[in-house]
């Protein structure tokens, strides 16, 4: 096994493929196949999602290695989500939230507390030994932790990102609400950094799924186990930490325009500036 060889050890799962070419048509139908910066943003979540789950991401991540694992999450949780809600009109959510049982839904699932429990406690509850193993262990576990993932993920990134604007959180609440929720997911992929233990019993024996892989990773690569789940980790703190970081600048930024808004609009308020009209 060599790494081009790996590189062409793509698996085109019927129900990934279905699902993304249907979230895709749904979209650009509704969307009245419209091309600009939202469109794209869309389609390059759903290529994201698509690239998860069908590249060779997903063979090393279910049998060989925890970083690779931690790259699909990533994928999945932190990088998808955004990308899909940025690209949704304005108009499109408008239009479901005039349905009363979706409007609820959207209230209890959008309020931003909740969303950062459920959007957070995702990933530590998945990172569990016990839990974790299991989804490795088992197919259709595993198929529901990334279910968990995106749509926690999409909880998450709701309250900052709302296609609504009126609806988001005001600048200076989205920043802590970002810094909260990149604090949090930074600690543990730290912890897997700096720990020198294994976590995981599923990688001490893994099986070679892909003959020649294994070999490739521990002898060319010079991968251990403890190494790969140094670089799981790194990759949980520093890509996703640069996500948050861009999700709370931007943020800095919304609030500086309104500050300068506000300070317009009391200018233009004073007597001074009303007796000269």
């Amino acid at each position: 096994m060599t790494a081009w060889q790996l590189l062409q050890s793509w698996e085109f799962e019927p129900s990934v493929v279905i699902g993304c070419t249907l979230l895709l048509a749904i979209y650009w139908f509704a969307n009245r196949f419209k091309f600009n910066l939202k469109s794209l943003s869309y389609t390059s979540g759903v290529l994201v999602i698509f690239l998860a789950l069908t590249s060779p991401i997903d063979p090393l991540s279910d049998h060989y290695l925890f970083s690779a694992h931690m790259l699909q999450h990533m994928m999945l949780g932190t990088i998808a989500p955004p990308l899909l809600i940025a690209g949704l009109p304005a108009s499109f959510v408008q239009a479901w939230l005039r349905i009363p049982f979706i409007a609820r839904l959207e209230r209890i699932l959008g309020y931003a507390p909740l969303a950062l429990i459920a959007g957070i406690g995702t990933i530590w509850i998945w990172h569990l030994p016990y839990l974790y193993n299991l989804a490795l262990q088992n197919e259709q576990i595993h198929t529901f932790e990334h279910m968990m993932f995106m749509a926690t993920g999409a909880m998450l990134w709701w309250p900052v990102l709302n296609p609504i604007t009126e609806r988001r959180l005001a600048p200076m609440p989205a920043i802590f609400y970002m810094v909260t929720a990149s604090t949090l997911a930074m600690i543990l992929g730290i912890i897997f950094t700096i720990s020198d233990t294994p976590f995981y019993s599923f990688y001490n024996n893994p099986e070679d799924e892909i003959a020649g892989t294994l070999k490739m990773i521990r002898e060319d690569w010079k991968l251990t186990q403890v190494d790969d789940q140094k670089l799981g980790g790194a990759i949980m703190w520093e890509p996703m930490g640069a996500i948050f970081l861009w999700a709370i600048m931007s943020a800095m930024i919304d609030w500086f325009k309104l500050a300068e808004q506000e300070k317009i609009q009391e200018s233009e308020r004073r007597p001074e500036n009303v007796a000269t009209k």
